[in-house]
């Protein structure tokens, strides 16, 4: 904060303690000798105070009155329960509000359904009556943004946007039906296995908002529902109520924290959420509250209880988050009285004397680097804290401790418990067999050979342990913005093995790259993303695969543009997925031979079955997408009034999208030149032109899915380069 400001707001605080008069002038005259604007400003903050006062005194008294009258329900309308509330029955926009289901500080949930085009439940959120300020409006549409954003299993979907009648702002998400994640380990009695498998997945979430530029703010157990989908417990996080942009705008009216405001749930906080005059909140907060969320799951209570925070007010709940220093999660259970601690072991499915045992040691060690104080010393990532917790359940040692000799011994035997069980009793065998002289001899010669393979052992582990902080580093630099520093970085990391965290760093290198042109640097960095990016699933690697075609492409490297579209066909063929129409449209982005054409076919066809679920009020913006992959496939099979066909379905659904649309239109221009129909391919080529023109007007940037992304862009910009040299080749109009 500036000095100024935060003296000018020292002042006032201080001038408001004291009664208004003699007393208060005399503090400002000392205070304020010598700078008469500085008195000026003071006085009129604190007339407004006393004006602000006054008003919300008789706007309490009013309320207050207002409530004890009776309220007369218009006839065929329900009533609603609170004051301002919308009646349950109420329809808003295609939706019926069938039940309220939850509140928090500045808005209202409640059971919906949908009767058209589909029929569903869904969650409605509002906005409560009176609380339409600046700042609630913006974070309420802070949280439809940031979640419309992301598109993971784990996080709960949005659907639709706007607002009710008298002006209040909604919208409307996926209904996660279920419990909050500490409730159901508790109720089903899960072992710790269990519970970290589920928290694994909630990481994983956690790094999807992340890499889409959005810190959740306030992670707890109520804000990460489970419920069960084909037997199996899926974690869902909801609420980015008050989340906000680390790389993306989310709003524009997006305000800043106000002065002295807390925002967040205090046991989950990090210590430097709690930094009122200067707050500055990066994803490492999110690891912090992660790190409570585990420490929960562990031992049963938050690291600092609740309600002690609570009730010790402000600045003692600062000074403990900031300063006190958490029990271990196995010191904090062997704390317990015997009774509780029994009850927790029956929760956690083990017996109460071995609970401290089975968390004390690599647990420990995890739960409190993720709560460091410092956050530098934290996991750098989301995805840093579950691949450690992936490593102590696979008994490998993990990076939150430190790795001696002896400790990396213990995880090899116990990975290799029927290796070494063996050896010990052949040697035992050898051992009577033999003789005392051979019995020496043998360990001697045993000895050595552990010696050499903890050695190798040891050496392999320092090299991986090496490579994982350089691409935390990246990653670091990366979440700052600082994308050339990550870039100069890339050389070191010897990337061969599949990595979530180094595929993250490679592709926001790469994208950064492409923004700028540089295209040769873009396609070395997308080439090697393709190599790694198998762990991110169907969704993010088909996503690379849009993002490298074109920049082989601009880049005039048909070699490489051909070797990446067999290799994809390849990788996605086998394994077809909903995501199959993203790779038929980038290996045809430029014409190829009949064989390559009908190997797509299966890809097609898996593509083609999503549509009946689109007709019946499915997702029509992907629906949309679909269809332009369809159009060009047919385009490249020579079937051009089916490409035509399935070209102005595209353009048919509701939801427009300009490199959508005027790829469309450029496959329809392509398609009717083949037909000989050359006063429909330039009308139709003109139109694609003046959308693609208008956009390279101004500078690439990176897009989003409403408006296309860059890749998009590029997309049609190439097949309208095709186009128009085909048009140019056309015999002239006689």
């Amino acid at each position: 904060m500036n000095p100024g400001i935060q003296r000018e707001a020292e002042l006032f605080d201080e001038a408001q303690r004291r009664p208004a008069g003699a007393a208060r002038c005399a503090y400002l005259d000392q205070a304020c000798a010598g700078d008469p604007a500085l008195r000026a400003r003071l006085d009129s903050l604190l007339a407004a105070g006393t004006e602000a006062d006054r008003f919300f005194s008789e706007g309490i008294a009013a309320v207050r009155v207002s409530t004890t009258l009776p309220l007369r329900a218009t006839r065929g309308a329900p009533a609603a329960g609170v004051l301002g509330e919308e009646p349950v029955g109420t329809r808003i926009g295609r939706y019926k509000l069938a039940q309220k289901i939850g509140e928090g500080g500045w808005g209202v949930v409640y059971l919906a359904e949908q009767e058209e085009p589909v029929r569903r439940r869904l969650a409605l959120k509002i906005i409560k009556l009176g609380m339409e300020t600046r700042s609630v409006i913006a974070r309420f549409e802070a949280e439809r943004q940031a979640l419309a954003m992301m598109d993971h299993p784990n996080i709960a979907r949005v659907y639709d946007a706007g607002a009710t009648d008298r002006g209040r702002p909604y919208f409307v998400m996926e209904l996660v039906q279920g419990v909050k994640i500490t409730d159901y380990c508790d109720r089903h009695r899960l072992s710790l296995r269990a519970r970290l498998d589920l928290f694994i997945l909630v990481c994983h979430a956690i790094q999807h908002a992340h890499q889409k530029g959005i810190i959740h703010g306030d992670i707890k157990p109520s804000n990460i529902m489970v419920s069960v989908q084909d037997g199996q417990p899926v974690p869902k996080v909801i609420d980015f109520g008050i989340a906000r942009a680390t790389e993306a705008r989310l709003t524009d009216r997006l305000p800043s924290t106000a002065y002295a405001q807390l925002i967040g749930t205090p046991a989950y906080m990090s210590p430097e959420q709690t930094d009122l005059a200067n707050p500055d909140t990066d994803t490492r907060s999110d690891i912090y509250s992660l790190g409570v969320l585990l420490y929960e799951l562990l031992a049963g209570t938050t690291p600092f209880d609740a309600h002690e925070l609570l009730e010790s007010g402000l600045d003692e709940m600062r000074r403990i988050l900031r300063e006190r220093e958490p029990a271990r999660p196995s010191a904090s259970l062997g704390a317990r009285p015997p009774a509780e601690l029994t009850r927790l072991a029956q929760d956690r499915r083990c017996e109460p004397h071995r609970l401290a045992g089975q968390v004390r040691g690599d647990l420990d060690w995890i739960a409190m680097k993720a709560l460091e104080k410092d956050r530098s010393r934290r996991y750098e990532t989301a995805n840093g804290l579950a691949m450690d917790l992936q490593r102590h359940l696979n008994n490998e040692p993990v990076v939150a401790r430190p790795p001696s000799r002896v400790y990396k011994f213990r995880k090899l035997v116990r990975r290799n418990r029927g290796v070494f069980i063996a050896t010990g009793a052949v040697a035992a065998a050898l051992i009577a067999g033999l003789g005392a002289s051979t019995w020496l001899f043998l360990r001697e010669r045993e000895a050595r050979q552990r010696a050499v393979a903890a050695e190798q052992q040891q050496a392999r582990l320092r090299h991986e342990a090496e490579a994982r902080e350089r691409v935390s580093q990246a990653s670091l630099l990366v979440s700052q913005e600082r994308f050339e520093e990550a870039d100069k970085l890339l050389p070191e990391l010897a990337l061969s093995q599949p990595t979530v965290e180094g595929a993250a760093v490679l592709r926001s290198v790469a994208e950064w790259h492409a923004l700028r042109l540089q295209w040769r640097q873009a396609a070395e960095r997308m080439e090697l993303l393709l190599q790694v990016d198998s762990l991110d699933g169907s969704d993010a690697a088909s996503l690379d695969c849009l993002r490298a075609a074109p920049a082989f492409i601009e880049l005039g490297d048909m070699n490489r543009y051909e070797r990446f579209r067999q290799e994809a066909i390849a990788r996605f063929t086998a394994a077809p997925c909903a995501f199959s129409d993203r790779i038929v449209k980038v290996t045809l982005l430029l014409p190829a031979n009949d064989r390559l054409v009908e190997s797509l076919k299966p890809l097609g066809d898996v593509t083609a079955g999503y549509f009946r679920q689109a007709d019946q009020g499915g997702d029509v913006f992907t629906a949309a997408w679909r269809a332009v992959s369809l159009a060009l496939l047919e385009y490249r099979r020579g079937n051009y009034a089916s490409a035509i066909e399935w070209s102005r379905r595209c353009l048919a659904y509701p939801g427009a999208n300009a490199p959508r649309s005027a790829t469309a239109r450029t496959i329809i221009s392509l398609a009717s030149q083949r037909l000989g129909r050359l006063d429909e391919a330039r009308n139709e080529l003109g139109a694609a032109r003046e959308i693609v023109e208008n956009k390279f007007r101004a500078k690439l940037d990176a897009g989003n899915p409403v408006q296309g992304f860059w890749f998009d862009w590029l997309f049609v910009r190439i097949l309208l380069r095709e186009a128009v040299a085909q048009l140019e080749s056309s015999p002239p109009r006689s």
